[in-house]
Order: C-alpha cells, then structure tokens, then sequence
C-alpha cells in the first residue's frame, strides 16, 4: 500500500501515524482539533497527546477528513467510542469499497452496546465489510512511538483482510498476529479497561501483587465467559487481545484505567477525575456497557459489577473490595466450562 489514513490526532493515532511513517509508508493523520493540527504543521509534534516525539517526514497532517481520506488504500481509525458512530458517518460518504478499514479503538458503544466493527457494518456499505478489521493487544501509544518491540493482533471476520493489515503494520519492532475473532478481539480488549479499574483501587490500598494477581485472573474468567456468551472463542483470551492487553493495562504506569481506578480509590468523583485529564479513559463509559451486557446475557461478573456500584452508583470501594471477597465460595474451573453463572 501506498498511502494510508490515520483517523485521530490524539496518542493512538499519532503514535500509529508515526510508527507507519517510520516504515516509509505515505501517512495522512486527519487531526480534529484546529490548535493541535496547526501545532503539527509548524512543529511536526504532538506536544499534548504525544509529547517529545517527532513525526517522520513521510506523515502529512489535515484538518480536513475528505483531504486526508483521498487517494488511501486503508484507514485506520483511532477515535473514543463515543465519536465513532459520527466519525464513520462522516467517513462514509468518501469510503472507496477498495479501501480496508481498522478500528484502533477499544470499547463499545454506549447505548446499543455494539462493538466497533458491529457500527461499522452499520454505517458502511455492504462491499466494505469485508475488508473491515481491528487491531487490539498490549500497546502503549508512546511505547510504539518510542520503539518498544510490541506484539499486537488483527483481526477480521475476512481472514485474507486481516493478514493484509498484519502485513502492512508489522515491522522489526512491532510484530503483528492475525485472527479471525473479531468478537473475542473486540471485547477482550474492551472489558480489560473495566479490570483495569479495580486493579488501580487496590494499588490507592496499598494492597501488594497478591491482590493483583487476584484480580486479574478472575478479571479474565469474567471476560471470557461475558465474551463466550457472545460467540468469542475461549481460546482468543489466552492471547494478546485477552490475557496480553489485561496485564499491561492492569499493571502498567501508563494505563490511564487503572489511574482512574488509584483516583477512586483516594475519594474522588468521577467528575473531579475526569476534568483532570487530558485523555480519554474508556474503561469508565465500558464499565456501564460491560454491566448491561452481563446483565442482558444473565452472565455473573462479579468485579466488574463492583466496578459498576462504584462508578455509578456511589459505593465506597472498601466497601466494594469487601462483598468481592465475603461471597459464596465458588469451585474455580466449573466458571471456564460454560456455567456462565459459577464464577
């Protein structure tokens, strides 16, 4: 390919437009914002989403997205959750049915409960579905930006179209896997946000590894029986949309959920939270999403389910960390065998 457009100016779009960039494709980044467009075109930066880095010669900027969609062989679009309907309808009118689509974007959407490639079929036309894809797995934007081997999966209902973008991404450091479980790619990489959010409350306790080993573990075997229940295979969880992206965004200093989680944990409101922060959490709006799904397929997630009181409801998180650990003693495999219910 080549010329691709990156849809996003914030650190995912930015740090994927100069990883791409790097590796001598054309790359068009479509920046929303009038004040962070202008500053890369005079600066060739992203001080505010993705400071210290500078992008590669062969990365152009536009604030317009028909410009930046022109003459593009693939999209990559790395937008929150809650623009992506309106972004993909905006994109539509311009969409080539040549032109491969992937979702950089790790949630669902508010309200249907779709994932983001559901939105997609939505909003596209039909010879384009095809050649829709996601990329999900253990990425830290400034990590890819600053060349830290990264190992991540694509994925496509269209198998030939997810091993078309694995080829096009993968490089010396950032090595790309293919699948065709977009269901189980999707909301692994989703539902991890929510454990993230626990795992950052117990780190604001001063709770050590054991808590945290604790609840990613069982933060897994709620993902996958919620991911099951919904035609996942088990399997992808094993992986690194599944057990990959759930320790790093559990354990990692750059996760901005499990920030989210340490903030809660010191007594602050979500509002206070997120009017001190720059960049968008996902996990926070996924967290209602990811209680009504389980609660739609009648499936027991229990830690997300605290998360959830917490978030929306007001509970004190002591007080959410205490019935996690004072529920009915469980056997632990009978909850990866299908008994959506045994946890």
């Amino acid at each position: 390919m080549k010329k691709i457009c990156i849809v996003g100016g914030g650190s995912w779009g930015s740090a994927m437009a100069v990883h791409l960039g790097r590796q001598k494709i054309s790359a068009n980044l479509w920046i929303r914002e009038s004040e962070i467009y202008e500053e890369a075109v005079q600066t060739r930066m992203n001080k505010t989403f993705l400071p210290q880095i500078i992008f590669p010669s062969s990365v152009s900027f536009f604030n317009d997205l028909e410009k930046a969609l022109r003459d593009t062989q693939a999209i990559f679009i790395a937008v929150p959750s809650r623009f992506c309907r309106e972004i993909y309808t905006k994109i539509a009118p311009f969409l080539d049915s040549e032109q491969y689509i992937v979702s950089l974007t790790k949630g669902i959407e508010e309200e249907s409960l779709k994932r983001m490639s559901e939105v997609m079929e939505e909003v596209f036309s039909a010879p384009s579905h095809s050649r829709i894809a996601v990329l999900s797995g253990p990425s830290f934007a400034r990590e890819v930006a600053e060349s830290h081997p990264t190992a991540v999966v694509i994925s496509s209902k269209n198998l030939e179209t997810a091993k078309k973008i694995q080829s096009l991404v993968s490089s010396l450091y950032f090595r790309a896997y293919s699948s065709d479980d977009i269901v189980g790619v999707e909301l692994a990489g989703a539902c991890k946000n929510v454990i993230a959010i626990s795992t950052g409350i117990s780190d604001s306790f001063g709770f050590g590894s054991n808590s945290m080993a604790g609840l990613v573990t069982r933060g897994l075997a709620e993902m996958i029986r919620l991911g099951v229940s919904l035609g996942a295979r088990q399997e992808t969880y094993a992986g690194l949309a599944g057990i990959g992206d759930l320790v790093l965004t559990c354990t990692g200093k750059l996760s901005r959920n499990r920030f989210v989680g340490g903030e809660l944990g010191k007594g602050k409101s979500v509002k206070e939270i997120i009017s001190g922060m720059k960049m968008i959490a996902e996990g926070i709006t996924t967290t209602l999403s990811v209680h009504q799904l389980a609660q739609r397929e009648n499936v027991e997630m229990p830690i997300c389910e605290q998360v959830y009181y917490v978030l929306y409801q007001g509970k004190d998180p002591k007080k959410a960390f205490r019935d996690l650990m004072s529920r009915e003693l469980k056997d632990e495999y009978r909850s990866l065998k299908g008994d959506k219910n045994e946890v």
